[in-house]
């Protein structure tokens, strides 16, 4: 009887171990399913600024008011709404048509740089959305920060700052903190740039470093060859020996890059004096603001208050779904390697 006992127990262990394996084998199925149904790479969020400011400022003022003042002030706040909306709809439909909007409308864009310029692609998501309902006279800020990267990956990211301007809209770079080498680019290509007063501005320049370790690994007879077909295919290598044609020729890769960055720089501010600001030198807001690198001097949080009083402020995010990866924690290892793998085949990119 008691053998018995213990292989009913042994069984019930089992069963459970079955049923929970079964369960988060289901679980994972359920949500994988369910990712690869979708289409989507994230959400587009969109919060009304103007609904904010008015919530912080009802809410400032319940504690500071007492109470039948703060009363006072909910009462003709809401009288004023009824009777702007009961004009609105007095308002002969032709008159309406024919009446220029009161208020514009202003679009708010972030945008946080690394060397890769990684958060282009949602950038470029965001400005499809701003263009595709926009109207005549909408205004777009876009709050930048960067100290730039990758040459090619920050001409892109321009590139999408660009289709604003192509859209008709007017473009207006906040600069907070910094904007400087490849976020510059970025900038330059608003209809004005602002900038806090200690904000790091400029660095128009490229850099470009390479290690090498032939002489560690000949040290150690280690022998390293590197083949390649066409004369400039590799000018600088990390294991190999390199030649001062190959370095002449680098340094001429890097000239010619800085040529194209002020030229886009000029294009886009011809009254700036390039040749004087392209050294790779870096100003700050003030002094950016003297030698024409930006329009004037403000933060963010200023303009949009501002433009808040007689605008209605949108702030336009995009959330990108996560990955299974990432919702079971899994995804660090696979974040190393990723790591690891960009530093490899970055060695040879050229930099702002």
């Amino acid at each position: 009887m008691e053998w018995f006992a213990d292989y009913g127990l042994f069984l019930v262990k089992a069963l459970t171990v079955l049923v929970v394996l079964g369960l988060l084998i289901g679980f994972v199925l359920t949500v994988s399913a369910r990712q690869k149904q979708s289409d989507a790479e994230g959400t587009l969020k969109i919060r009304n600024l103007n609904d904010e400011f008015e919530d912080q400022s009802d809410e400032f003022a319940a504690h500071l008011l007492n109470e039948g003042d703060y009363k006072a002030r909910r009462k003709a706040l809401e009288k004023a709404k009824k009777a702007a909306s009961k004009a609105s709809k007095k308002q002969p439909k032709a008159a309406q048509d024919d009446k220029p909007e009161t208020r514009g409308r202003v679009f708010v864009l972030n945008f946080e740089g690394d060397m890769q310029a990684s958060e282009s692609q949602t950038l470029a998501q965001q400005i499809s959305a701003v263009i595709s309902n926009s109207e005549q006279g909408d205004r777009v800020i876009v709050c930048l920060e960067s100290p730039g990267g990758l040459v090619h990956s920050y001409g892109y990211a321009a590139s999408q700052l660009a289709r604003i301007k192509t859209a008709g809209l007017r473009l207006t770079v906040a600069v907070d903190k910094v904007a400087a080498s490849g976020g510059y680019m970025m900038a330059c290509v608003a209809d004005e740039i602002i900038a806090a007063p200690f904000a790091v501005i400029g660095s128009i320049g490229v850099v470009a470093q390479v290690p090498n370790f032939h002489r560690l690994l000949k040290k150690n007879d280690i022998d390293v060859e590197v083949l390649t077909a066409g004369k400039y295919k590799r000018t600088l290598t990390i294991l190999g020996k390199n030649s001062d044609d190959g370095r002449q020729k680098f340094v001429a890769e890097l000239e010619a890059t800085h040529t194209l960055f002020k030229k886009f720089v000029s294009e886009h501010r011809p009254a700036l004096d390039v040749e004087t600001v392209a050294t790779g030198e870096i100003w700050y807001g003030t002094e950016a603001l003297d030698i024409g690198l930006i329009d004037r001097i403000a933060t963010s949080d200023e303009m949009i208050l501002q433009l808040i009083s007689d605008h209605d402020v949108y702030k336009i995010t995009f959330e990108h779904k996560k990955t299974l990866a990432q919702r079971l924690g899994f995804a660090a290892e696979q974040g190393i390697a990723r790591g690891f793998e960009r530093v490899w085949q970055t060695q040879f990119e050229r930099w702002f």
